[in-house]
């Protein structure tokens, strides 16, 4: 008790904490937007469900890895050696890492089923008649319940891992830890239902996010390989697109309400 009194009144581990919620809020956009897309391809009376139960376990996961703040150090350690003598960069550094850690691995498998899970719903997306799929009402390849949670559980692991890593480089204490998943979760679950709605009435959106997947996905695996990306760059790209395509719907909006009060026009015309 007076270890959390110490925190409450320490402006330092106030500081820890906010900017640790705007990091997870940051690094969990990836994981709200696959779970967003994969709910949407279940029935209406489902898809609130998969996505409240989705980001649910992403928090027992959460807290269950910060319970295991040991453990999931020790995912960094390497686990074997390739022993191959890659390309060196500029500075005279392997270009790419051959010493793997369970970490390494975990971000590789993880950036290989996002990368074909996004190119399969590309591939959906664009293809007007799926084949070898089962199709719902308005044909669009539908999944089950189950398959769906176990989907976002697959990914819910992979965005954990990298979320708990990112938090212990902020910090060494684990209640300011899980006062920041706790809080950052929250806030998922309420932007969980506003951007699913967004990205099913905008058919382009959906297309724009199944693109952050797969660059998401390259971006994991190069990471696993050892060559790390600056997250700064990848989200700046992603704000940008973003913005390009908020630009792109106003103007779409724009065009149907000057287009629909046209037409009014001339129908009261030829009345």
């Amino acid at each position: 008790m007076d270890t959390i009194l110490a925190l409450l009144t320490d402006p330092a581990a106030w500081a820890a904490f906010l900017t640790l919620v705007v990091l997870e809020v940051v690094l969990g956009i990836d994981n709200l937007i696959f779970i967003s897309i994969l709910s949407n391809k279940l029935p209406p009376h489902q898809q609130q469900t998969a996505r409240r139960v989705g980001i649910g376990l992403a928090l027992v996961m959460r807290l269950a890895l910060l319970s295991m703040i040991a453990f999931i150090v020790s995912l960094t350690n390497p686990v074997f050696d390739l022993g191959i003598t890659g390309a060196v960069d500029g500075y005279g550094k392997p270009s790419f890492e051959t010493a793997f850690s369970w970490r390494d691995l975990i971000l590789i498998a993880g950036g290989l089923f996002l990368v074909w899970k996004a190119t399969k719903e590309i591939h959906h997306t664009m293809d007007d008649e799926p084949t070898g799929e089962a199709l719902d009402k308005q044909g669009k390849a539908a999944v089950s319940f189950g398959s769906a949670i176990a989907q976002i559980v697959a990914l819910d692991m992979v965005f954990s891992i990298d979320s708990i890593l990112t938090a212990v480089g902020m910090t060494d204490e684990v209640p300011i830890m899980m006062a920041a998943v706790i809080v950052t979760v929250a806030i998922m679950l309420v932007a969980a239902d506003p951007l699913a709605r967004f990205i099913n009435a905008n058919p382009t959106v959906v297309m724009l996010a199944l693109g952050f997947l797969l660059m998401i996905g390259a971006v994991l695996i190069a990471d696993g390989f050892g060559v790390h990306v600056p997250k700064g760059y990848i989200y700046a790209a992603m704000a940008f697109s973003a913005g390009v395509e908020t630009l792109n719907i106003v103007s779409r909006r724009s065009k149907t309400k000057k287009r629909l009060a046209r037409e009014a026009i001339e129908r009261e015309a030829v009345r």
